[in-house]
């Protein structure tokens, strides 16, 4: 092995599933669900909501998986909670660590179902990408896991669960009795993995309920971007119950292109999707959508294009991404060449956005943007087929 080569480990834990007809799974009930559990559990009403902060606060704050160790709590109230309540977090098989630093786990959920989640360690903070589905309805023609088929939704628990394994893997909750400590090694959340985000709305919503609490997990919602690929219907919500940072999948400057890219285009085109974000209501220069545009060669790199985009999102306060396109087996598409996205960002720049161009990440891991796909849904289709497919 290089010195560079990635690093592969097996780390799957014993199952860890709840028996049907089971204990109540806390992870990803949101505070008010937490209570009335409590309550239905037999918690008298006049002790419930301070018996719920208690335990939010051991469970997403210390990251307890022990209701014995709740020590706050009288024995016989830690032993009625461990008679009707659990704490269980999805398992990870695997964990690989990129030449780059990157990590990327493989989790598998109820069902036997698996999901890759990356942590993203960066200067002074650390990314975590979620996924929200098990595979996507989309299809977008240039991302490995729109090759493959839904399978379900995530729960909040699971999605929940995916912040907490990663804490657990850096060692990051704080030791009772130690000094604070302000560090975050996951300092920002993505809701960029597998899936669509707000086709899996309410769950997505519930979870970033309980990463947002300040009281446990603690995550600003100005470090939490939620990326669509246009569900317009769904983006007003966005804003009035999750409160978060907003990215678009957007990659095509002409409906013609984006009807082929992102499909979802067909049913609200690129004239509506804008509409929609004009409207957005926290629109503002202190709070900008980023439009996210992988670069493709021959395909949405021109001069034109770049034009193009300047004019469709003028007024409204954005910048652009730009992302260089990562590979998967069987792509039908090429990475731009660095100096045509150069010229495609200065172009931008120069009309007054912001336009960087992003890093690729755990590339030899297959852990950079567009190339998840849990490891036992791997389609076999080859470069042609795919691009029969596509039209491109």
């Amino acid at each position: 092995m290089t010195a560079n080569a990635p690093i592969i480990q097996d780390v799957m834990t014993l199952p860890r599933k709840l028996p049907e007809g089971g204990p109540v799974n806390i992870v990803g009930l949101t505070r008010e669900e937490l209570l009335a559990a409590l309550v239905a559990a037999g918690t008298p009403e006049r002790q419930a909501k301070m018996r719920a902060g208690q335990v939010w606060q051991w469970v997403y704050h210390w990251g307890v998986r022990d209701f014995a160790q709740m020590t706050n709590l009288a024995k016989d109230y830690r032993a009625l909670l461990a008679e009707h309540f659990a704490i269980v977090l999805p398992e990870v098989v695997t964990r690989q660590i990129s030449a780059d630093g990157t990590r990327k786990y493989l989790i598998r959920i109820a069902g036997g179902h698996e999901v890759e989640t990356v942590y993203i360690p960066e200067e002074g903070r650390g990314t975590l990408c979620v996924s929200s589905q098990v595979g996507c309805t989309l299809t977008c023609s240039f991302c490995h896991t729109g090759t493959q088929k839904l399978v379900r939704n995530l729960t909040a628990g699971e999605i929940v669960g995916q912040l907490m394994l990663v804490r657990d893997d850096l060692g990051e909750w704080p030791e009772r009795g130690a000094p604070k400590d302000e560090t975050r090694l996951v300092s920002n959340l993505v809701l960029m993995g597998m899936g669509e985000p707000l086709y899996n709305f309410e769950n997505v919503r519930n979870a970033m309920k309980v990463v947002m609490d300040g009281e446990g997990l603690s995550l600003s919602r100005r470090r939490i971007t939620l990326s669509t690929s246009g569900v317009v219907p769904e983006i007003a919500r966005t804003a009035e119950e999750i409160g978060c940072q907003l990215a678009i999948s957007f990659h095509a400057t002409t409906d013609e292109v984006r009807d082929i890219l992102v499909p979802i285009n067909k049913r609200w085109n690129i004239r509506t999707l804008l509409d929609s974000l004009r409207d957005y209501p926290r629109l503002s220069n202190s709070e900008r959508i980023t439009f996210e545009y992988v670069m493709l060669d021959g395909v949405n790199d021109t001069d034109a294009d770049a034009r193009r985009l300047v004019k469709l999102i003028s007024g409204i306060p954005s910048k652009i991404n730009l992302i260089p396109f990562n590979e998967w087996p069987g792509a039908p598409y090429r990475r731009s060449t660095p100096e045509r996205i150069a010229a495609f960002a200065d172009i931008i720049y120069k009309a007054g956005y912001a336009s960087p161009i992003r890093t690729p990440r755990g590339e030899d891991i297959m852990a950079a943007c567009g190339q998840l796909k849990s490891a036992t849904e791997r389609a076999r289709k080859s470069r042609a087929q795919i691009a029969a497919e596509t039209g491109l």
